[in-house]
């Protein structure tokens, strides 16, 4: 979608905004329209606001209702460069002035496609509507690199999000990863690997700030690539082109790309959901790195979705997602939207 916006702060106190916006496979809605509205009357439900500095100060997050909120979308926010290949992210968060906690959605896709668009009616987008701040982040595709290199562009896109947590009221000390698949995987291996210095590349930006999480919510991620099986020990599977190998062959590497080979008593919080019939991520995944967890003293939460397949429309549902909800309000000592 591509949108331009426009506002206009009027002497009448109230804000004329022009927006034209252009749909795009279903993911943000289609509007042309130029209206006057008072800061009280704007509606997240009825359009996306990109405030410019003009009409930012006119509002605050007490204007709001908590299901009246209106927000702001920054898109394609390149937050580092590799090789001449720019990484970008989308951020949406409340108008007030925060600090917001932030929730990272990493997208899956097999490590070889996907994007960063998040559908309005996707669980993640809704939580901007309680107050979190959302960032879908990008990063390099296995035909682009191999591991490590899709979790260095993570951590590096979590160092740019909190070194520049006061320009977007962001709680620095409040980031939570979500993703699901491929998405999933990586942000295990975020929630394990904060103090590994090996899979972080600082000179993509932000060198002495954090990519620690806080949290981590993981739909359906595989998590020790060499107890797969099956026919992701093939040389075409996602595993091995993630590695650059077939993943029994190279079992060092294969490892090193596993969350479970990084677990420490100091991870944060996690939260597991997996659907018993998975038949392209195997259900034992999280089992076993619910288990691990355990071990460590990790506190985790796994709930598996009895008959649920990979991306079942039950993860979505709304009471699966009140579960969630509560985890991430827990995490952030949040008590009330």
């Amino acid at each position: 979608m591509k949108m331009g916006m426009s506002i206009m702060v009027l002497l009448s106190g109230c804000i004329a905004i022009s927006t034209n916006a252009e749909m795009g496979d279903g993911y943000n809605d289609s509007e042309t329209f130029t209206t006057r509205v008072k800061p009280s009357e704007i509606r997240d439900d009825d359009m996306r606001l990109e405030w410019n500095q003009a009409a930012n100060h006119l509002t605050t997050q007490r204007d709001f209702p908590p299901h009246k909120r209106a927000y702001l979308h920054q898109r394609n926010i390149e937050y580092a460069k590799v090789d001449g290949r720019p990484l970008r992210l989308d951020l949406i968060r409340p108008s007030g002035i925060g600090p917001h906690p932030l929730i990272i959605w990493i997208h899956g896709g097999g490590w070889k496609q996907g994007d960063k668009r998040i559908k309005l009616s996707h669980p993640v987008r809704q939580q901007v509507r309680r107050g979190y701040a959302v960032a879908s982040i990008e990063y390099r595709l296995s035909h682009e690199t191999v591991f490590p290199g899709q979790i260095q562009d993570c951590k590096a896109a979590i160092r740019w999000l909190r070194g520049n947590a006061q320009t977007f009221h962001l709680d620095p000390a409040a980031f939570i990863v979500w993703g699901s698949s491929a998405g999933g995987h990586l942000s295990a291996l975020l929630g394990t690997s904060g103090d590994v210095a090996a899979l972080e590349d600082l000179s993509m930006g932000y060198p002495r700030v954090s990519s620690r999480v806080q949290g981590v919510v993981d739909w359906y991620g595989p998590t020790d690539l060499l107890q797969m099986g099956g026919k992701h020990n093939l040389e075409s599977s996602p595993e091995s082109l993630l590695i650059g190998c077939p993943i029994q062959s190279c079992p060092q590497q294969a490892a090193k790309a596993s969350p479970i080979a990084y677990i420490s008593t100091d991870d944060p919080p996690f939260f597991i959901q997996h659907g018993t019939s998975d038949r392209v991520v195997p259900f034992k995944q999280s089992e076993l790195l619910y288990t691990a967890l355990k071990k460590f003293g990790v506190p985790v939460n796994f709930i598996a979705l009895e008959h649920a397949r990979h991306s079942d429309q039950r993860f979505l549902g709304p009471d699966n997602v009140k579960q969630i909800e509560t985890f991430l309000d827990r995490v952030v000592g949040k008590t009330q939207p």
